[in-house]
């Protein structure tokens, strides 16, 4: 079976589906439930918003996954969640909607295929069987009464007024025997049709059962009809899988949002996008073939050193034929390839409606278009590639024409944005996506890439203007939407001799213009792009005035100083790690689990709690329908939970096992690796003899409540398993000597990405406007609170001064993109983190006073950590604002007096030679950081590109001036 791990983001969203699902048992209604655990997983609660149709406490909840994600594994590995913490039931029907057939014949052939990840992820779920819609019609008992039997299907299957959809309705031989036996409860849900008679139907089949529904790309299917169509069938509960969620007709309900920036973390896209137009569409096609060229260069070199093969793919959007009209449709641009691009005819493929090469190209090779041996390198389009057609190793989209065709752009940037093998390259090169568009105006280009990636891939609004970059650094000026807040631009003015027609030019370009008349200069407020000049040239008539507009616009665009964040510069930002030695050998202290102690399991402590007797006492008060007391007040009826679990019971029997059958399903079903079977066996046949002895407890409601037993068992396990690593952990860190089996740094070490920090929430000036000019990036993490907000600013402050290099608010549960210390019962995220003149980090975490007492085991665990770091670290815990405690472990502020001379850092980094510069060379010093504690130097080199170098204190020394 294909191996496969999941990504840190994928396992933080199936603990927030399975604590979603616990919390529907646990609280009144799963749509208060919602609310609660939003506010426990992002600290707000969001609303939970019913749907028109179904019962208003309906589990209904949404997934926000961006493009390259892995939705559809992620959706396969729910279903046993699905069926342990929510139905409670050891089988279950799924009905799975998709957008198209295409995706339909896809995901059915993946979740059969016994070697696919997908497959693997549902079979968590114990048997399964995969159907389709018309293998389900004829469906019998036995497989859904001993597998959870997932349904595959278009959602237009069952919208739409043909054929099928009326079988959908119609009795059926093929079902009668799923209606034997009904009760008069069961019966009175059935649908019946005119003559009042309730048919043996696929649909009453489904209401029978209560399936679960999952929707994929669930913002196609967001109609009245849609939502009526599936109130027909009573799921037992809906999520949705989506890029870009509702936000206003029917608002989906966001139980967690993966941002782009979590999955560039995790290596599963390519990011940035490195943009370039070029008006010239030949020369366009040249640029892009070039690139391409290099890509393949680099990953050659790389597959000389062990890397996986990869050809880097090419995928050419071409404009459709038009009658009468010359346009750049797929032959004239396959011409280009062949005749002038020196591209052979095996190297090119065309996927359109009417040539579909790429089908032929997957019947020739086993791998299809990754085999090693497809010559494949061009891959022709004219709107969208056939769906569910994946590449991972297209890297370069090109585009024949402007941006506009939103559903095709979109398309062919999910398929560039994929990363090969999910996996980063040691090429940096190999792990960005480049777009190279036929367009004379760079910023509206950029624009409505980044416009795509909102409402097509599923990016946050936020989080794009890092993403869409300028590919040759002298259009990076022309992008000024994104940088609004971050650039000083320059205003170029000039003399004119005659007067330009100003109302002859589009408004967007008169508004960067202010013509003076008396004086006769005219002043370019913004930088000018190529089209714009050309525009502005023709609205003059004499050849010096044409010369002087088109130098003034070159000057324009050179007349721009970008603010860059310290993680723009490609300054590094790296953390020492907490290894622990575990039987001589050092391991990251990710999991108390790779502490080393002993761990058994006793009969002695094998009992139900009180609890645990309340806990199941209620549940069969829900199971049937009751009440339950909520307060001195009124009495809370609980509607849903307690019908599907009614439900449930008559559609799914539990087998009526004996003690030991019963334990052993228990064994079987508590997944704990950390101790012996026969331990385990133990302890579950102690706890259920001691359960039954119980009055009122016999073997059947043991059977019937199976489901929660065991997750009472894995709790009390767990509980005992934590007290241990308790004990542990307080002898690996707090005992004489930790330095013996406690390192900090050495080989372990956090790096933040400049590209992966993905908060929650960004801090949207709730506690109060302050420009943050130290932060590591662009973005900001949200504050918990204003005097957490406070202590941001002033340690923003301290950097200006030169007390700080830079800092960065330090996120909670983003694994990828935020670094913790590992304590026994969970995990500490120290609010901010701040880099030091002297290459030390500083950690800083700010409790309100009412936290103080309950924050003891993060400040042993932060002192600890900077103890052991030999001056690596600091660790201060604060409150009340005293910002003193942090103060006394800063250093004094550096005198302005003390920041060599520009030329003196040029000429500095002209002679190192390990950043591959050259005497000759003239440098720019982009920007200078905590009083030359490092700075950033662009170089031009060939073809209008720059190199920028980043030199970091360490790296250099001035003569005369003891600066090191």
């Amino acid at each position: 079976m294909t191996s496969f791990a999941p990504k840190t983001y994928q396992r933080s969203v199936l603990d927030s589906v399975e604590q979603y699902f616990r919390a529907c048992h646990n609280h009144a209604s799963p749509g208060m439930a919602f609310t609660l655990t939003t506010e426990a997983l992002w600290g707000s609660g969001s609303p939970y918003r019913p749907i028109n149709g179904f019962p208003a406490d309906m589990p209904y909840f949404c997934l926000r996954i961006p493009t390259g994600g892995g939705k559809t594994w992620l959706a396969a590995r729910s279903v046993a969640l699905v069926n342990t913490h929510l139905l409670r039931s050891e089988h279950s029907l799924i009905l799975w909607l998709v957008p198209s057939k295409a995706i339909r014949d896809q995901t059915l052939k993946a979740l059969r295929d016994r070697e696919h990840p997908y497959h693997a992820a549902l079979r968590d779920a114990g048997p399964v069987t995969v159907l389709d819609l018309d293998e389900a019609k004829s469906v019998t008992r036995a497989t859904l009464d001993t597998s959870t039997t997932v349904i595959v299907c278009t959602r237009q299957a069952f919208q739409v007024g043909d054929t099928e959809i009326r079988k959908v309705y119609e009795s059926s031989g093929a079902l009668m025997h799923h209606f034997d036996g009904l009760g008069d409860v069961q019966r009175a849900e059935l649908l019946r049709d005119d003559a009042g008679v309730a048919p043996y139907s696929f649909a009453n089949l489904l209401r029978l059962r209560r399936p679960f529904v999952v929707v994929d790309e669930a913002h196609n299917s967001r109609t009245e009809l849609s939502f009526e169509t599936l109130a027909r069938f009573r799921p037992s509960g809906i999520l949705e899988l989506t890029a870009t969620p509702d936000t206003q007709h029917t608002p989906s309900n966001v139980l967690h949002s993966v941002s782009a920036a979590e999955l560039k973390g995790e290596e599963m896209i390519k990011l940035p996008i490195l943009l370039e137009t070029e008006p010239d569409w030949q020369q366009c096609l040249a640029i892009a073939l070039d690139r391409r060229q290099r890509l393949q260069a680099a990953a050659e070199l790389e597959r000389r050193a062990g890397a996986p093969y990869l050809r880097p793919i090419v995928l050419i959007q071409a404009q459709p034929r038009r009658q009468n009209q010359d346009t750049l449709h797929v032959e004239r641009v396959r011409d280009e390839l062949i005749r002038n691009q020196g591209v052979t005819a095996d190297e090119i493929v065309i996927a359109t409606g009417e040539d579909r090469g790429l089908e032929e190209v997957d019947r020739l090779y086993p791998a299809g278009i990754a085999d090693e041996r497809c010559p494949v390198k061009y891959v022709i389009t004219q709107q969208a590639l056939a769906e569910g057609w994946d590449c991972p190793s297209a890297y370069i989209l090109v585009s024949m024409a402007e941006l506009r065709s939103a559903t095709s752009v979109e398309q062919l940037l999910g398929r560039v944005l994929r990363q090969p093998q999910a996996k980063a390259r040691e090429t940096e090169a190999l792990n960005q996506s480049y777009a190279f568009v036929v367009s004379r105006d760079f910023g509206d280009t950029a624009s409505s890439l980044r416009d795509r990636l909102v409402e097509g891939a599923g990016f946050e609004r936020r989080e794009v203007a890092t993403f869409v970059s300028a590919g040759r650094q002298e259009q990076a000026p022309l992008d000024l939407d994104l940088q609004r807040g971050r650039v000083i631009v320059k205003p170029i003015t000039f003399a004119l001799a005659e007067a330009p027609a100003l109302r002859e030019l589009p408004k967007a370009l008169r508004d960067k213009l202010d013509w003076n008349k008396g004086e006769s200069t005219l002043t370019l407020k913004q930088p000018l792009s190529d089209s714009e000049t050309t525009a502005l040239t023709a609205s003059v008539t004499s050849e010096i005035a044409r010369a002087a507009i088109v130098l003034a616009s070159e000057s324009s665009r050179r007349a721009v100083e970008f603010f860059r964040t310290p993680a723009e510069a490609g300054l590094r930002l790296r953390v020492p790690q907490m290894a622990v030695r575990v039987q001589g050998e050092l391991q990251l202290f990710d999991d108390p689990e790779v502490l080393d102690y002993p761990f058994e399991l006793s009969p002695y402590d094998a009992a139900p709690s009180a609890g645990d007797l309340a806990a199941l006492g209620l549940a069969d008060q829900v199971a049937s329908g009751g009440q339950i007391d909520v307060s001195s007040e009124g009495r809370l009826v609980v509607g849903f939970i307690a019908d599907l679990q009614r439900d449930l019971s008559f559609a799914y029997q539990p087998e009526h096992w004996d003690e030991v059958h019963l334990a052993t399903w228990f064994c079987r079903n508590l997944p704990e690796a950390s101790i012996t079977h026969a331990s385990k066996r133990a302890f579950v046949s102690h706890w259920l003899q001691a359960l039954l002895q119980r009055d009122g407890y016999d073997l059947a409601r043991a059977n019937r409540q199976k489901f929660l037993i065991r997750n009472l068992l894995e709790r009390r396990i767990r509980d005992l398993r934590l007290a241990a690593a308790k004990q542990a952990y307080q002898q690996l860190l707090f005992e004489a000597d930790p330095a013996l089996r406690v390192t900090v740094g050495g080989d372990y070490w956090f790096e933040f990405h400049p590209q992966a920090y993905a908060p929650s929430r960004d801090y949207d000036n709730r506690f109060g406007v302050y420009a943050f000019r130290r932060h590591y990036y662009g973005r900001i993490g949200d504050f918990d609170s204003r005097e957490e907000f406070e202590c941001a600013c002033w340690l923003d402050q301290q950097a200006e001064r030169g007390r700080i290099d830079f800092w960065v608010r330090n996120l909670v549960r983003k694994e990828a993109s935020s670094f913790y210390l590992q304590k026994a019962d969970g995990r500490f995220y120290p609010d901010f983190l701040c880099r030091l003149p002297n290459g030390a980090v500083l950690a800083v975490e700010y409790k309100g006073a009412d936290r103080w007492d309950s924050a003891k085991d993060d400040r042993l665990i932060g002192g600890v950590w900077a103890e052991l770091s030999e001056g690596l670290c600091q660790f201060v815990m604060t409150t009340n604002r005293n910002w003193a405690s942090i103060d006394e472990r800063l250093g004094p502020a550096l005198p302005p007096t003390s920041i060599p001379a520009e030329h003196d850092l040029v000429r500095l980094a002209r002679s190192l030679p390990d950043h591959g510069l050259h005497a000759d060379e003239l440098g720019t010093i982009v920007h200078i950081y905590a009083n030359a504690a490092a700075f950033a130097v662009e170089f031009p080199l060939e073809h209008g590109r720059a190199k920028v170098v980043t030199l970091e204190r360490g790296d250099f020394r001035l003569p005369g001036e003891g600066f090191r």
